[in-house]
């Protein structure tokens, strides 16, 4: 991934996506070429030197059944944007502005491993449904569902583990754009409706304002 050194994202930045994946595109190399599959996952940091990310696939979804070959990755992305160069305070001075994309994201590399284990496969699922049920005023849990019921589907899946080498993340939130043009670009989306790439653009201001 090529990162500019004022787009790099730092280590706190890095643990809070690998903490607060959702899902990510978990892409690997094989004999058959490449696959890939959209994976809800969670982070465990004490696994390996680097921790891990662990998620599960369909069993029916062959990805799981052919060796990777060399490292495998998972991309994960946070809030996305198209940045208008007419919210930039710098378009009524000069003109001299593009438009651009602000995103967040990390790639992760590392060695898969396969769980075909119903106990570990349980233990995920809970995990899982403990992270993304947490907001809510009366949380579903896995023992909601009949015991029978949900024996069947975890046998319907795998567990995946993608035990992490390396990470490479960057933040591209205007970062190398002047105070006024940042508040522009906070405005625009703003108005546009997107909170979530606001707050995130907001954020890494307030965080570069503090490291000055």
């Amino acid at each position: 991934m090529y990162v500019p050194s004022h787009f790099a994202a730092d280590q706190d930045a890095v643990r809070d996506l690998l903490s607060n994946p959702g899902a990510a595109n978990l892409v690997t190399s094989t004999e058959d070429g490449l696959l890939a599959t959209l994976v809800p996952f969670v982070f465990d940091p004490e696994a390996g030197e680097h921790g891990s990310l662990q998620g599960h696939l369909a069993r029916n979804n062959d990805q799981w059944r052919l060796p990777a070959t060399g490292e495998s990755l998972a991309i994960i992305q946070r809030s996305d944007a198209y940045i208008s160069p007419s919210w930039y305070a710098t378009k009524a001075e000069h003109g001299r502005v593009v438009p651009t994309w602000n995103y967040t994201t990390a790639h992760v590399y590392g060695r898969l491993v396969v769980h075909d284990d119903p106990a570990w496969v349980e233990g995920l699922v809970r995990r899982l449904t403990t992270l993304h049920e947490a907001a809510a005023e009366h949380p579903w849990t896995v023992d909601d569902a009949p015991a029978r019921y949900i024996a069947g589907q975890l046998r319907a899946i795998v567990g995946v583990e993608l035990v992490i080498t390396r990470v490479e993340a960057k933040r591209k939130l205007s970062q190398n754009r002047p105070a006024a043009d940042i508040e522009g670009v906070v405005a625009g989306l703003r108005a546009s409706g997107d909170v979530d790439s606001a707050d995130e653009v907001e954020q890494a201001h307030h965080a570069r304002a503090e490291r000055s």
